[in-house]
């Protein structure tokens, strides 16, 4: 069966070959009226433009990567959610890559998704990410990257951030207020950003409340399940435990109140416990977890459109978008007898 050309197009229709690429392409200078009578036309008789031929005119693959340090995470499929809903509305492909949190897999899988023409990228770093200055050479060449998350409001690239020191200290204030008097901060990788603008957080809200150093500490977990729960046994066993916890997020958080329980000690009747990010698990568990809930789908939508601008060379009034959220008080957090 011979396919439909271009030319098939026009000549059904009268006009010439460049009003039907026109009416594809959407430009400025075809009628409306013109544009949905060829596309019309085009779609009845089975004429579809060729993405290669188009990408070769346009000088665009319209392909997109993404790379991401875990697929498993909640937070992540919703950012990639955000993302894709942006791209795939303005005809772009988007492909996917996660580094496992290890910098060198990220590394490599930066460097093949711009050797394979991707138009720009979508970086959320790994725990201990040290691809930056490959990252800023890329970026200074012309290369259109724009970072999500786990990043330093000073890294001087384009980015999407979440106010992590204003909401840690809103978490932290909630345990005080409800009158919690020791406080410890289970916090992630020094080496990451969203740790220290938390712990800045959590420190700044026990200052204002005239906390003495006896009467709070940070302990570096990092942010998976595993070593948390380490590090909260290893303070049962020493009989060192505060009057709450604030987590770093809510898999540290669950997995708290999980060796809490193992021990017999229980949440919020003995220790009160507050985590970070909201993921969806944290309304279907027992107690119910207070935490912090970040605009995930909407920080993805926000680094799609901020990479928009900087592939079309558009002019960003900043290099930073920081966005808030909201503090979700439930059984977890609320101490008993108040």
């Amino acid at each position: 069966m011979k396919s439909v050309t271009i030319k098939d197009v026009a000549k059904r229709l009268n006009v010439s070959i460049s009003s039907v690429s026109r009416a594809f392409n959407n430009t400025y200078d075809i009628k409306k009226e013109t544009r949905e009578r060829i596309l019309r036309t085009a779609e009845e008789m089975g004429y579809y433009p060729n993405p290669i031929a188009r990408k070769l005119t346009q000088k665009k693959t319209f392909n997109i990567g993404i790379v991401v340090p875990e697929f498993i995470n909640e937070y992540y499929s919703e950012v990639i959610r955000g993302v894709q809903d942006i791209l795939t509305s303005l005809d772009y492909q988007v492909l996917i890559m996660q580094s496992d949190n290890k910098p060198e897999r990220e590394l490599k899988n930066v460097k093949t998704l711009i050797h394979n023409m991707m138009d720009g990228l979508i970086i959320c770093p790994s725990v201990k990410s040290k691809n930056m200055d490959y990252y800023l050479d890329e970026i200074n060449k012309g290369y259109p990257i724009v970072f999500l998350n786990r990043i330093e409001q000073s890294f001087p690239a384009n980015k999407v951030l979440f106010n992590n020191a204003k909401w840690g200290f809103f978490a932290t204030e909630h345990l005080i207020y409800q009158g919690y008097k020791k406080i410890y901060h289970l916090s992630g990788s020094n080496d990451l950003g969203i740790t220290k603008d938390r712990t800045q957080g959590f420190i700044q809200a026990l200052a204002k409340h005239s906390f003495s150093k006896d009467d709070y500490k940070v302990i570096e977990t990092g942010i998976l399940p595993e070593n948390a729960m380490a590090r909260v046994q290893e303070l049962i066993d020493n009989k060192d435990l505060p009057e709450a916890f604030m987590c770093v997020n809510d898999l540290v958080a669950l997995s708290t109140i999980s060796v809490l329980r193992q021990n017999h000690i229980e949440v919020p009747n003995d220790i009160g416990v507050i985590g970070f990010t909201e993921t969806k698990i944290v309304e279907l568990v027992s107690p119910k977890l207070s935490s912090v809930k970040q605009p995930t789908y909407e920080m993805g939508k926000s680094a799609a459109e901020m990479l928009m601008k900087v592939i079309k060379k558009e002019t960003i009034s900043s290099n930073t978008i920081m966005l808030n959220g909201s503090l979700n008080i439930r059984e977890s957090s609320i101490r008993a007898n108040q």
